[in-house]
């Protein structure tokens, strides 16, 4: 074989390698803090099934949905002192526990959240940050479907928040956590989910980086 044929050969070999190793990278798109989920189901019963199985029958949904930012790199993310949730609330008097749109709460059963009843229905979420103290808050504030900024009335996210909206606020408890773990592991992705007490009671949590607040929340009757 004449040596120009087996260069010409080798280039074409590296060439398909290298396209075949560029075609193995799959494509990733995704909005720089994905949308999240947080839901559980309650009041229900587990009843046996015709074929030896079990079914939840009954039961009522209570979502949390949210979008979920990322660390990527920064640390201290909640900030301290007077620069306390500065930066997640990037202005806002409140934090919207997460990025981009408001998060929102649905909840298809009644529940007691501080004492007040809240019925069935969709909720906003919010936080009232402070050192070691953080507020969840539930309003009733109509919402805007798309952003628009001549719009001084709804809600996108905390733009246009009107506290008078407010139907409940209750304290979280908040603990930032020291051991090694987190030290060298934060938590990279902002996380909402719920937690099992009773057959009566909730724990809504929230955690990131090194930070993690929980907030009651009962079942009504």
């Amino acid at each position: 074989m004449r040596l120009p044929h087996v260069l010409t050969t080798a280039a074409l070999c590296l060439s398909v390698a290298l396209t075949a190793s560029a075609q193995s990278v799959p494509e990733v798109k995704l909005p720089p803090s994905p949308p999240g989920q947080a839901a559980i189901q309650v009041g229900g019963t587990w009843v046996k099934t015709e074929n030896g199985g079990q079914r939840y029958d009954g039961g009522k949904w209570i979502v949390v949905d949210y979008s979920r930012p990322l660390l990527r790199g920064r640390k201290n993310i909640f900030g301290t002192g007077a620069d306390y949730g500065k930066v997640v609330n990037d202005g806002a008097p409140v934090w919207r526990a997460g990025a981009n749109a408001t998060t929102t709460l649905t909840t298809q059963a009644p529940l007691m959240v501080a004492g007040k009843r809240l019925e069935p229905g969709v909720y906003n979420v919010f936080v009232d940050l402070k050192p070691g103290t953080w507020t969840l808050i539930l309003s009733t504030q109509p919402r805007q479907p798309k952003y628009d900024p001549k719009d001084k009335v709804n809600l996108y996210g905390t733009y246009n928040y009107d506290p008078k909206f407010d139907v409940a606020r209750v304290a979280m408890s908040v603990e930032e956590r020291a051991d090694a773990m987190r030290q060298e592991h934060p938590v990279e992705q902002f996380t909402i989910a719920f937690l099992t007490v009773s057959p009566q009671m909730l724990m809504l949590r929230m955690e990131w980086e090194k930070t993690v607040a929980t907030a009651p929340i009962e079942l009504a009757k």
